[in-house]
C-alpha cells in the first residue's frame, strides 16, 4: 500500500511555513491522539502518520530530501537513509510540549536534585495619608515558611544524605514506551526531584522547612501611592531542601484623609467660608501636611467652588524633590437659624439687589425666559 503523501497527511501547501507546520502538526496529532480515541485502530494509524509526516518535514535537510525524492529518500530499499534509531528520542520533547497536561505531567529538566524554590509571599499594609507624606519604617510580622535549622534545609535526618531515586535514578522523570513512541513522563515515586528522603529529619518531616512568624523592617518612601508595590528580595518562603527563597511583595493602602483628598501629587481641600466673608472678601490661614501654614486671601465676591492653588503644598514626588500642590477650594455656606433681626437686613439687602449683585443669577433666569419664550412663538 503505498504511503499518503506527508504534506496532504498534515493538511498543509508544499509552501507551508515552520510555524504553520508546527500549528498543522498539533492540530492533528491532538485529534489522533490514542488516549482521546481508546480502542480505535484507524486513529491510532493516523497518529502515527501525523508523527512520521512532522518529523521529516520538520527537519529542513529532510524535507528538502522529500520534496525532491518523495518517500524513495527514506526507503532503504531504494538507498534511503530511513528514518534511523532516534526518531523516538526526538519526538519525546514534542509530544511532552503537546500532551504533558493530558498525560499528568509537567515539563522540567531531566536530573533533578528536590531543590525547589519558595513561593513568593504578599502583605497588605495600611498607612495614613500623613506617613504616605513623609514617609515611614515600618515593622511587619509575617508568619512563613523558613529552612529548618535541624537538618540546614536539606530534609534529611542529620548525618543522612538524600539518595537516588530507584525508579527514575535521579533523572526525576521515566520514558513510556507507546507504540513506536517513547514518552517522558514526571516520575511519581519522587515527583520529579530526582532524590528520595530514606531518614528524614524529625523537625520538619522531611520538607527542609518549618513555619514561623518573622519581624521585617520595611522602608516607604515619601510620596508612595495607593496600590504602591514594594519588593523584598528573598524575604519569601524557603524553598523545599534547600532551594532559593521567593519574594515577599508588600502592597500599600493608603487610608482616606479627613481633611485632604488625593489626586497624584495634588491635594485638594474643601474650606467653608461663610456669606458675608465670601461677598466682602477676607483671609484665613490653612495648614498642609507638613505642618506649615499658609495664608489664602479671598477676593471681593468670592463663588462656591472657587479654587486657590497653592504651589510646592502638595504630596512629594516619589524619588524627586519636587512637590505637588494643594488647592484650597471655596464652600460658601448658607447661614441658619436666624434671628429676626438677620433677616429683616436679608430681605432688605435682596429688596435692594439687581442684576449687578447677582450677575450669574440674572443672566440664567434671562437664559430661561428667552428659551421658553422661543418655544412659544
Amino acid at each position: 500500500m503505498s504511503k499518503r503523501d506527508y504534506y496532504e497527511t498534515l493538511e498543509v501547501t508544499r509552501a507551508v511555513s515552520e510555524v504553520e507546520l508546527k500549528a498543522a502538526f498539533r492540530k492533528g496529532a491532538m485529534k489522533w491522539h490514542p488516549d482521546r480515541n481508546p480502542g480505535d485502530a484507524k486513529a491510532e494509524a493516523r497518529f502515527k502518520e501525523v508523527n512520521e509526516a512532522y518529523q521529516i518535514l520538520s527537519d529542513p535537510q529532510k524535507r528538502a530530501a522529500y520534496d525532491r525524492f518523495g518517500h524513495d529518500a527514506f526507503d532503504p530499499a531504494r538507498g534511503g537513509g530511513g528514518m534511523g534509531e532516534g526518531f523516538g528520542s526526538s519526538m519525546s520533547d514534542i509530544f511532552e510540549d503537546l500532551f504533558g497536561e493530558m498525560m499528568g505531567g509537567r515539563r522540567g529538566g531531566r536530573g533533578g536534585t528536590g531543590r525547589e524554590r519558595g513561593a513568593d509571599l504578599r502583605y497588605n499594609l495600611e498607612i495614613t495619608l500623613e506617613e504616605a507624606y513623609r514617609g515611614k519604617t515600618a515593622t511587619v510580622k509575617i508568619p512563613t515558611a523558613v529552612a529548618c535549622e535541624g537538618c540546614g534545609g536539606s530534609g534529611a535526618k542529620s548525618g543522612a544524605k538524600p539518595k537516588a531515586c530507584p525508579t527514575c535514578h535521579g533523572a526525576g522523570r521515566v520514558r513510556a514506551q507507546q507504540g513506536f513512541f517513547a514518552i517522558e513522563r514526571t516520575c511519581t515515586t519522587c515527583q520529579g526531584r530526582g532524590q528520595i528522603i530514606e531518614n528524614p529529619c524529625p523537625q520538619c518531616g522531611g520538607g527542609g522547612r518549618v513555619t514561623k512568624e518573622r519581624a521585617l523592617s520595611v522602608n516607604i518612601p515619601s510620596g508612595v501611592e495607593d496600590g504602591t508595590r514594594i519588593r523584598l528580595a528573598g524575604e519569601g518562603e524557603a524553598g523545599l531542601r534547600g532551594g532559593p527563597t521567593g519574594d515577599l511583595y508588600i502592597f500599600l493602602a493608603v487610608k482616606p484623609h479627613a481633611l485632604f483628598q488625593r489626586d497624584g501629587a495634588d491635594l485638594y481641600c474643601r474650606v467653608p467660608i461663610s456669606m458675608v466673608q465670601a461677598a466682602l472678601g477676607g483671609e484665613f490661614m490653612v495648614r498642609g501636611l507638613d505642618g506649615t501654614e499658609a495664608k489664602v486671601k479671598i477676593p471681593e465676591g468670592t463663588q462656591s467652588g472657587k479654587q486657590f492653588r497653592l504651589k510646592g503644598k502638595g504630596m512629594p514626588i516619589l524619588r524627586t524633590r519636587d512637590h505637588g500642590d494643594l488647592y484650597i477650594q471655596a464652600n460658601v455656606e448658607t447661614p441658619q437659624a436666624l434671628t429676626r433681626r438677620q433677616r429683616e437686613l436679608l430681605q432688605e439687602f435682596d429688596s435692594q439687589s439687581s442684576t449687578k449683585t447677582h450677575p450669574e443669577t440674572a443672566g440664567f433666569f434671562s437664559k430661561m425666559k428667552e428659551f421658553f419664550e422661543g418655544l412659544g412663538g
